[in-house]
């Protein structure tokens, strides 16, 4: 019987809450040495909008399939990374949770916490043998969720997942910069990304989706605070991340003043202070107009490097899961 409880992990939900459980396992694995804003534009994960047209709150992590948008958004960063996950009423569910549970534990053994689906995101940072548990950090509280070992994946939804960060490999800051432009620009350009469901709209499409919401009055009133709230969030981080990186070339400092003008437009956009819905609806098509702008300097940046990645034919072709 063994167990593993590693102190130094501290979530805090701030961001998306892939980003807050990433960055709490990365700073403390010294893996990433930076504010938690410089991880969500690095990685990308920023840029993902995503809103369902009753503004549900499960659009805020209903930004593509996890599996693919990820992954990517570790690699990035030159992370090493693993994850397993689907629909719990697969027959081969507990066979990929045993399996699961055995290099869980030996992530925790090497130090480093794992990403899990409680819902939303949260960080496993300790397991007991003797009692069969994992223990997971969620952000809100300062207290733990205690998971048992046959019960790893189960929840009010039918999905689970595990995210396992590896080793890492030095990356160049301007290539995971260009990156990170690039998957916005892919993010703002996709208007669905969990085809063939259309009701979560993505990028630019998303904010149509929100206005229309507001327009008809039928939608869920605390999804659409918590919609806005995450919405706001994400526009600062990204402004933040610009205001770092502007100086690599003059298309980011041109982004990064387009951003600038949107943070002030929707510094008190909410349900309390922004002149009711009409006012809502001026300045969120304010802001899809600046954040189109901002984009079209992504992708004159963007046009001027090679881009392998995105001009080989990869092997397997992106699906929905069924």
């Amino acid at each position: 019987m063994s167990s593993v409880y590693l102190h130094k992990i501290r979530m805090k939900r701030e961001s998306k809450s892939f980003v807050d459980s990433l960055h709490a396992i990365l700073t403390a694995a010294n893996l990433f040495d930076g504010p938690k804003y410089r991880l969500s534009g690095l990685s990308g994960m920023a840029f993902k909008f995503s809103v369902h047209e009753r503004l549900l709150p499960l659009s805020v992590t209903a930004y593509g399939q996890w599996g693919l948008e990820h992954s990517a958004a570790i690699d990035n960063l030159g992370l090493f990374t693993i994850s397993d996950g689907g629909r719990t009423r697969h027959l081969t569910f507990r066979h990929y949770q045993q399996d699961a549970i055995g290099w869980i534990k030996q992530s925790l053994d090497r130090g480093v916490g794992l990403i899990y689906w409680i819902p939303e995101f949260g960080v496993i940072h300790g397991y007991d043998d003797e009692d069969g548990v994992f223990f997971i950090q969620d952000g809100w509280s300062q207290e733990d969720h205690i998971v048992l070992y046959d019960n790893l994946g189960l929840n009010f939804t039918p999905f689970w997942n595990v995210h396992m960060i590896g080793g890492k490999v030095d990356v160049p800051l301007e290539e995971q910069v260009l990156e990170s432009v690039r998957s916005a620009i892919h993010d703002w350009q996709t208007s669905f990304k969990l085809l063939p469901d259309r009701e979560i709209a993505s990028g630019k499409l998303a904010y149509d989706f929100y206005i229309e919401a507001l327009r008809s009055g039928d939608y869920d009133k605390g999804g659409a605070r918590y919609i806005l709230d995450s919405y706001r969030y994400a526009r600062r981080e990204i402004r933040d991340y610009l205001s770092d990186v502007r100086t690599l070339w003059p298309e980011l400092a041109e982004a990064h003043a387009y951003y600038e003008e949107l943070g002030e437009l929707i510094a008190d956009l909410s349900f309390d202070h922004s002149g009711g819905v009409s006012g809502m609806m001026d300045k969120l098509n304010a802001a899809a107009q600046l954040e189109d702008q901002a984009v079209a300097q992504f992708s004159k940046l963007s046009a001027r490097y090679a881009d392998p990645s995105r001009t080989i034919t990869t092997r397997w072709i992106t699906h929905s899961a069924r």
